[in-house]
């Protein structure tokens, strides 16, 4: 199937009716493209929250790739990346191919973390190439709206690509024209000083009539990969206004983690990563697990699928892990429950699963049959500690069940 025609049964669901109806269809044509150049959930809560152990058999979507690579660190036997959107499979394999065929990790570091060097096209054509997979290849050497091949992403800042990159670019811009500054954030010399300059430059933008009411239209969001079902999931943890929702939220990235630690901040405040700072890199990045990593790269394997249609050709008992990311929220009754009898037969004994919502609840309790969900458990509490360790921060609630 094409990824139009994926996204549009992940999409169009027994809820797509009346207004909603033209929503889902608009929000399924606008993520069919390029949405995410880099993924915004964070692996190490992941993989403290999966207990990941050398040999684990790991299910994971694969949005922009830098989850599924940086499980490689903990030695799995396999990862499998599912994503409806090829795009996303294409940048997930130029990364795979980039770490296993440049000569070092400093080329590496200079081509997936720097990603602005003119020196980026050569390494593209004398080491990597000739590796991709026939769909990457293709959608690598075609040509974007500047008429140059895709693969120049990599001399221009890849990750201010892709409907998420020219977001943030945006959101940049618009800061400055409300008043604020969005990359003032960066002038932080200390958690105090971040917590300042968040009051300063970032915070009264979201107090802004204009914002208050971009903050209610559900289309502003699609570049976030938000449709309108997550969208409602949001309103529901917002009596006060989604303006202050979002305004926590960004509090949260901006202020609870110290910036040379979060990649994530880097890419939303400054819009590229700090390549002299290891711990300001995505974990995939880090030269700490490089080796692990290069060593271990021909276990990511890639899947244009959905979720469901994978799971249905796997054997019973066959998986410890699954990474749902937030694609639950786009799912009907159905879907859900379909999904979840696939992976509660899937599962190992004490296989785990992590997921996260829009909103702050899960939908598993009130969406799943009880046979299905009497064979799973979670703690809430143990949850919202979780959340508080996803340095991404733009979610509402992170999950973890495990199978009894």
């Amino acid at each position: 199937m094409t990824s139009k025609a994926l996204i549009d049964s992940a999409v169009i669901n027994s809820t797509t009716a009346g207004s909603k109806g033209l929503a889902d269809r608009l929000f399924a044509h606008w993520f069919s493209r390029l949405v995410y150049a880099q993924i915004w959930e964070d692996p190490q809560s992941d993989i403290d929250a999966l207990q990941l152990e050398p040999g684990s058999r790991i299910l994971t979507i694969s949005s922009g790739g830098c989850n599924a690579l940086a499980y490689l660190s903990t030695r799995p036997s396999v990862v499998h990346a599912v994503d409806l959107n090829a795009a996303h499979l294409a940048m997930l394999n130029i990364k795979q191919q980039a770490i296993r065929h440049l000569p070092d990790y400093q080329s590496v570091l200079s081509f997936l973390g720097d990603a602005g060097q003119e020196d980026n096209l050569k390494r593209y054509q004398r080491h990597i190439r000739e590796h991709l997979d026939s769909n990457a290849r293709a959608f690598w050497e075609k040509r974007s709206m500047n008429g140059k091949p895709r693969y120049h992403y990599f001399t221009r800042q890849t990750y201010q690509h892709g409907l998420l990159g020219e977001f943030i670019g945006l959101s940049h811009w618009l800061a400055r024209r409300l008043g604020g500054d969005l990359s003032k954030m960066m002038e932080a010399r200390d958690l105090q000083d971040q917590a300042r300059l968040f009051d300063q430059y970032v915070a009264p933008v979201f107090d802004t009539a204009f914002f208050r009411w971009i903050a209610r239209q559900p289309v502003a969001l699609y570049s976030l990969g938000i449709p309108p079902s997550q969208f409602e999931e949001l309103r529901k943890d917002a009596p006060d206004g989604l303006h202050l929702l979002f305004r926590e939220r960004m509090r949260h990235l901006a202020c609870d983690f110290p910036l040379n630690e979060n990649c994530f901040a880097h890419q939303a405040f400054a819009r590229r990563y700090d390549t002299s700072c290891q711990t300001a890199l995505p974990l995939y990045l880090q030269e700490q697990h490089f080796q692990a990593i290069r060593s271990h790269i021909d276990r990511v394997h890639g899947h244009h699928t959905t979720l469901t249609a994978f799971l249905q050709h796997q054997p019973n008992n066959s998986l410890d892990a699954y990474l749902f990311l937030d694609a639950q929220d786009w799912m009907d009754q159905g879907q859900l429950t379909g999904l979840w009898r696939e992976v509660t037969r899937t599962a190992t004994q004490g296989a785990r699963v992590v997921f996260r919502t829009g909103g702050s609840q899960s939908p598993l309790e009130e969406k799943l049959p009880s046979g299905i969900l009497q064979q799973w458990e979670t703690d809430p509490e143990h949850n919202r500690r979780l959340y508080a360790t996803d340095r991404s921060a733009i979610y509402g609630g992170m999950h973890l069940y495990r199978k009894r």
